[in-house]
């Protein structure tokens, strides 16, 4: 892979998306400065990093303002899974709305090319299918997804008035359901969850029927797809979704992962909670032509990939507390 560039900063460089994200730009040999305070991330993400020489990790939160020194920045810092961002909403905006400002404050000042990890929390509960990036979305202000729903698309706000107002290289992608090794196993998230009960034999939670949809894109094609999109022309600014195109039923998520661990687990349905949004899906047209980019990894393949990851915590002693309905 070519260096593209020198220095770059990844905020919340030890979570999930970015510590694969710091394994691929340090491979591709660039001096990588991983940002994270560790509320979701883990040192462990990042631990076999450590002795490189060209990285470099900061315990920081990004609602206070960071002055470093670098070419690029990748935002990637907010807490992403229901549990987590729901824990303290409020915190959760901040570190949307005022990371983003403050991140887009030093890209300014550095006159350096910004990354937005966005989602696709930002349609909602969609009233179209699939999600163009052209839909405007069907969110709740004031539910309890908000904090992360609106704190994103806050953010959207910000990096494109930054593009208008100061004519800052700014990129934004909307990020659909990912899945792979380093997820949180406390996250709450579908794929993590039953891949958890069904290693351990315990009921597959499944809310309402299983009938809501999603499509899972497996991390290394997404961060195949970061790293396409942080080094297209200036114009190509975004929004463009980036995700898997592949649409699962929830139930049919559960049923592969009890066939591939060969689980003894039985589906457990529980109520809808507030808010889920019944369908979710991204359609790529602008992604592919902008881009030059699709994800290849089957979400079977992804699985298998995956599990292993899951088997070697549980067997390690890692305390999970994987839900399970009593």
């Amino acid at each position: 892979m070519k260096n593209f560039c020198d220095r770059t900063l990844v905020t919340g460089g030890a979570g999930f998306l970015g510590s694969h994200l710091c394994d691929r730009l340090i491979a591709a040999g660039n001096d990588v400065l991983c940002l994270d305070n560790f509320f979701t991330g883990t040192k462990e993400n990042i631990a076999h990093l450590l002795g490189n020489r060209n990285f470099e990790l900061i315990r920081h939160d990004v609602t206070f303002p960071l002055y470093v020194e670098v070419d690029e920045i990748y935002n990637l810092a907010c807490p992403a899974s229901p549990i987590h961002y729901q824990y303290d909403p409020v915190q959760t905006t901040k570190t949307s709305v005022h990371g983003a400002i403050n991140m887009l404050g030093l890209a300014k000042r550095l006159k350096a090319r910004i990354f937005q990890a966005s989602t696709s929390e930002v349609y909602g509960d969609p009233n179209i299918h699939p999600q163009t990036e052209e839909y405007w979305g069907n969110v709740n202000p004031i539910g309890i997804r908000s904090c992360y729903d609106e704190g994103k698309r806050c953010a959207e706000t910000l990096f494109f008035d930054y593009r208008r107002q100061y004519n800052l290289p700014i990129k934004v992608g909307r990020i659909f359901n990912t899945y792979g090794p380093r997820m949180h196993p406390n996250d709450g998230r579908v794929v993590s969850n039953f891949i958890v009960q069904a290693l351990l034999d315990r009921p597959i939670t499944i809310f309402g029927e299983g009938n809501q949809t999603r499509s899972f894109c497996y991390v290394d094609d997404l961060i195949d797809a970061f790293i396409c999109f942080m080094h297209t022309p200036e114009s190509m600014t975004g929004p463009y979704n980036l995700g898997n195109p592949g649409e699962f039923t929830i139930r049919k998520l559960a049923e592969m992962v009890i066939d591939l661990t060969g689980s003894r687990s039985k589906l457990h349905f529980m109520p809808l909670p507030q808010d889920d949004p019944q369908q979710r899906k991204p359609d790529l047209t602008k992604t592919k032509e902008a881009l030059k980019w699709e994800p290849k990894t089957s979400l079977k393949d992804g699985l298998i990939k995956t599990i292993p990851y899951f088997d070697q915590l549980l067997k390690r002693g890692i305390e999970i507390e994987a839900w399970s309905p009593t």
